[in-house]
C-alpha cells in the first residue's frame, strides 16, 4: 500500500512539472496544483482507453493563422495520421517538446502525417512569433481564447502539451504521446 502510494505521489509530481495548466504568467495556489494534477491524470487515463478502443474522433473548426477557417474533418480525410497538437507560446514544457514535433513531421510528414495545431494562446502576436520562431510549418490554429478554446474543451484537455493521433478512418489511435514514443507511434502507424 506504502508502494502504491509513493508510485501516485511521483506520478503526480512528474505530471505537475510536465504539463502547463495554469494562465500565462498566473501564479496557481498549492490546491489548484493538486486539483490540476488530478484532472491531468483523470484525462490521460480516460483518452488511453479512447485511443485503445478506437472511438471515433470529434470534428471541429477553428480559425487559421490567414483566418481561414480550418475543419478538422477535411484534414483527416485527406491523410493517412492526423495529430491534434495543443500547445501556447507562454508554455515551457510546449516549448521544450516542440523540437520533437517537428522532427516527426519533418519525418513523417511525406508518410502521411499532418499536423494541426491547436494554440491556447490569447495573443494572435505572442502565437504568430511561436510559430515562427520554432518553425512549425504545418497548419496552425486558435480562437484566441486560451483556456476557454472550444476545441481543448471538446478533447478534455487540461494541460499542456497535449496530444490526438486520428487514422483516416477518424478514429483516435493515440493519444498524449511525446518525444520517442509519439516516434514509435508514428513509425508503427505509418509503416
Amino acid at each position: 500500500m506504502t508502494k502504491t502510494i509513493f508510485s501516485a505521489l511521483a506520478l503526480a509530481t512528474v505530471l505537475a512539472f510536465a504539463s502547463c495548466n495554469c494562465k500565462k504568467n498566473g501564479e496557481c495556489a498549492k490546491a489548484q496544483a493538486e486539483q490540476q494534477v488530478a484532472d491531468t491524470t483523470n484525462a490521460t487515463t480516460q483518452g488511453e482507453a479512447q485511443a485503445n478502443d478506437g472511438s471515433k474522433f470529434i470534428d471541429f473548426t477553428v480559425p487559421a493563422l490567414d483566418g481561414k477557417q480550418v475543419k478538422l474533418a477535411d484534414v483527416v480525410a485527406k491523410n493517412k495520421i492526423t495529430m491534434v497538437d495543443f500547445w501556447a507560446s507562454w508554455c515551457g514544457p510546449c516549448r521544450m517538446e516542440m523540437p520533437n514535433v517537428v522532427e516527426a513531421y519533418k519525418q513523417f510528414h511525406d508518410k502521411g502525417l499532418e499536423i494541426v495545431g491547436v494554440s491556447l494562446d490569447e495573443s494572435k502576436k505572442d502565437w504568430e512569433t511561436a510559430v515562427k520562431d520554432m518553425g512549425m510549418n504545418w497548419i496552425q490554429t486558435s480562437d484566441l481564447k486560451g483556456w476557454e478554446c472550444e476545441a481543448a474543451r471538446l478533447y478534455g484537455v487540461r494541460g499542456i502539451p497535449a496530444c490526438v493521433l486520428i487514422n483516416q478512418k477518424g478514429e483516435i489511435v493515440g493519444r498524449d504521446l511525446r518525444a520517442e514514443e509519439l516516434h514509435a507511434r508514428l513509425a508503427e502507424l505509418l509503416k
